[in-house]
């Protein structure tokens, strides 16, 4: 990819994350599954699930090396024409330069985690990324992820929400696009969150039974993804027709034909 086409959908990622509709992103795992997420009439942007694509490579979530990551998501960004954003779990050793490899393969986007480091650790290496992706030229969008609630243990919900403000605000003020805060699945929650990052600029997970896109977007949630969960519906689906094929042994009449 040019670094023309690069920058182009970069910007187009940003314009898509300032709209004033929430964007929702299904999340993908390989080059077939986004290309047939990416042909979906209304789809706007791709983001990869980093734990499904772990585990279509034999990887516990979090364990993957760089390299194969990158090899991944370089595969998912070539089989489309729309700007990628990735899961990069926590950035891996050196943030910035992950950054910078990610985006010299046409990634514009990334999900990265704090996994509630220390805070002024986890805000310098928000730092770290947003001046790797100035150095590159390219107007990277950050979807900064804390874990403030998602492993909050046993602590009160208050203080978690407030731990994920605190979090947030650093990550915006560092220059992040978006604060992604997993766990937030009630408008309890959301409210509250949104209040203290600001209207467009919260990122949420659609985990089931959360709440759906159109009160999201009511609520001023700027972003909804799903993680691993559409690999795991996908999965499911397989091992329903698995289970036909030991029985009848006969595929359904409307299986799509091999293009």
């Amino acid at each position: 990819m040019t670094e023309a086409s690069t920058q182009a959908r970069a910007e187009q990622l940003k314009a898509l994350h300032e709209a004033p509709e929430i964007l929702s992103v299904v999340n993908v795992w390989d080059a077939i599954s986004a290309s047939t997420v990416a042909a979906v009439p209304g789809t706007k942007a791709i983001a990869t699930a980093g734990h499904s694509i772990a585990a279509s490579l034999g990887y516990a979530d979090g364990t993957m090396p760089l390299d194969v990551a990158l090899g991944a998501v370089e595969r998912i960004v070539k089989a489309v024409d729309l700007p990628v954003t990735a899961d990069l779990d926590d950035g891996y050793e050196d943030p910035a330069e992950t950054i910078r490899r990610a985006i010299g393969i046409g990634v514009v986007g990334a999900n990265v985690e704090d996994r509630r480091r220390p805070f002024d650790e986890s805000v310098s290496r928000v730092q770290a990324i947003i001046k790797a992706a100035e150095d590159e030229g390219i107007p990277f969008q950050l979807n900064a992820r804390t874990d403030a609630i998602a492993k909050g243990g046993d602590r009160p919900i208050q203080e978690s929400i407030d731990d994920a403000i605190a979090r947030g605000r650093a990550f915006l003020d560092a220059g992040a696009a978006l604060v992604f805060v997993p766990g937030a699945l009630t408008r309890e929650v959301i409210e509250p969150l949104v209040d203290g990052l600001g209207k467009g600029k919260l990122s949420v997970i659609g985990a089931p039974g959360a709440l759906p896109a159109a009160e999201l977007q009511e609520l001023g949630v700027a972003r909804v993804s799903y993680g691993p969960f559409t690999q795991r519906v996908a999965l499911r689906a397989l091992q329903e027709l698995a289970v036909d094929l030991y029985g009848t042994g006969v595929l359904p009449k409307d299986t799509p034909a091999l293009n």
